[in-house]
């Protein structure tokens, strides 16, 4: 071999008398040589020299031969412990489930939009869900731009899909009468003081399970919410906002001591362990809303009957938006739209009034 170049270029000879210009690339199955071929020195040499620069200034793109199921796994190695727990959990599923099984095998600068459409199209007619397919879209989205970044591909061609559309589910809180119901049958439950706590705080889930005794003061009324469950994994809150304390109200914070301690988890299994959220569904849940003669309901609606009775009875939305740990107060006037009517009622009745007594004045 010739004399080696800068930057691991080099020119030689081959018997045959062809140049050959040799440099090294990096990529996403390692490190490799790619060659330049001619019959002229002058010119391998000016060839290779530009196709170092290229390389060097990102305009190269070499995925090599690794296929999108092989990316998508060093892909996620790369990002744990740089989002959260659940995060990651949702993206390797997502991964494993919906994207390797059907495009895993084609190599990742073969794969087109096409590719992703179809995809999408066939969950959709195998039954799932359009915001489950979404979620697919997000991760295969997110993972390619990532590839992007990578210099491992061009162009990211989940930017020429278009995922299914998603209506947005309305929300089915429990009225006031409801509620009550509901508490009623859950006197005396194993489990009394989480619902007392999920329609008095509209607490989240994972939130409500990720909750330890060490969060709790019943000295001062408050809890804090430093963690969630999801899927049995412990991560931190959804979001900076969702770190926070909550007042708790008189019947909660009596619920809270009435509540049996078995571990250092709030509310737990008969063995001490954190309570998987399918398994409360199904053992607790679903028959707690049976017993008390109400339709059926997801436990996250409990959610939304808090915010909801709290803005009905006149609390600022900012403050809602607070104890519920929405990052912004646009997503609780987004969510909870169909109470401001109500609230606008009220607010001309008071300005009607004001003008009342204005006009007795006189």
């Amino acid at each position: 071999m010739g004399r080696r170049g800068r930057n691991e270029g080099s020119v030689y000879q081959r018997k045959d008398g062809l140049w050959v210009g040799q440099y090294r690339v990096h990529t996403g199955g390692g490190a490799k040589y790619k060659y330049i071929y001619g019959r002229d020195r002058e010119a391998v040499a000016q060839r290779l020299t530009k196709a170092m620069a290229n390389r060097d200034s990102g305009l190269v793109f070499e995925s090599g031969s690794i296929t999108l199921s092989r990316y998508l796994d060093q892909w996620l190695k790369a990002i744990q412990g740089t989002i959260s727990v659940g995060s990651w959990k949702q993206y390797e599923t997502v991964t494993r489930l919906h994207v390797k099984p059907t495009l895993g095998k084609l190599k990742l600068d073969r794969l087109s939009a096409l590719h992703v459409q179809t995809l999408y199209r066939e969950k959709l007619d195998s039954g799932l869900s359009p915001r489950r397919v979404i979620y697919v879209h997000v991760t295969l989205h997110k993972a390619l731009k990532q590839a992007v970044r990578w210099s491992l591909i061009p162009r990211n061609v989940v930017d020429a899909v278009e995922p299914p559309r998603f209506k947005k589910q309305e929300i089915s809180p429990l009225d006031e009468k409801q509620v009550r119901k509901l508490l009623q049958s859950a006197k005396g439950n194993r489990l009394e003081a989480l619902y007392v706590l999920a329609v008095t705080t509209g607490m989240r889930q994972g939130e409500l399970l990720g909750l330890q005794w060490k969060d709790v003061d019943l000295d001062s009324g408050t809890l804090r919410i430093n963690r969630t469950i999801f899927g049995g994994v412990v991560s931190p809150p959804k979001t900076t906002k969702s770190r926070r304390s909550i007042k708790l109200t008189d019947l909660a914070l009596q619920a809270l001591k009435n509540h049996e301690r078995k571990s250092e988890w709030v509310f737990s299994t008969r063995s001490g362990k954190p309570i998987d959220c399918t398994n409360l569904t199904k053992q607790s849940w679903k028959p707690l809303l049976k017993e008390a003669g109400l339709p059926d309901k997801r436990f996250h609606d409990l959610r939304h009957t808090a915010a909801t009775l709290l803005l009905t009875k006149g609390v600022h939305p900012k403050i809602v938006q607070e104890m519920l740990g929405h990052s912004s107060i646009s997503i609780t006037l987004d969510t909870y739209s169909h109470v401001l009517p109500n609230m606008q009622g009220e607010a001309v009745k008071a300005m009607d009034s004001f003008f009342e007594e204005e006009d007795s004045e006189h």
